[in-house]
């Protein structure tokens, strides 16, 4: 490779869906930029007064049903969470490191 080539990595091929979906991007920081209705008890502050998505000691995001894997509050999460797309770039990405 030369000095001012970009590595390139492909991603697997994946046909992920919410019945094989580990939750990866549950242990994102997620900033709440928009209202979307996300309950009170799900939201917590920074240290700069920035609101996000409270997370558990064990760094999960405390809206997922950890039974489950899945968003208690689907209807009413956050916008970033609403445009992460299943099975998108940043989705597989999150998923290898996972």
């Amino acid at each position: 490779m030369m000095k001012d080539e970009i590595e390139v990595r492909s991603l697997p091929e994946s046909n992920v869906s919410c019945s094989n979906c580990n939750a990866s991007c549950c242990r994102l920081e997620v900033m709440l930029i928009t209202d979307t209705g996300v309950p009170e008890q799900f939201v917590e502050f920074d240290s700069w007064g920035g609101m996000r998505m409270a997370r558990l000691d064990d760094g999960w995001c405390a809206a997922l049903d950890r039974s489950s894997m899945r968003c208690s509050i689907y209807d009413k999460r956050p916008l970033i969470c609403r445009e992460y797309e299943m099975g998108g770039y940043e989705c597989l990405s999150e998923r290898m490191q996972g």
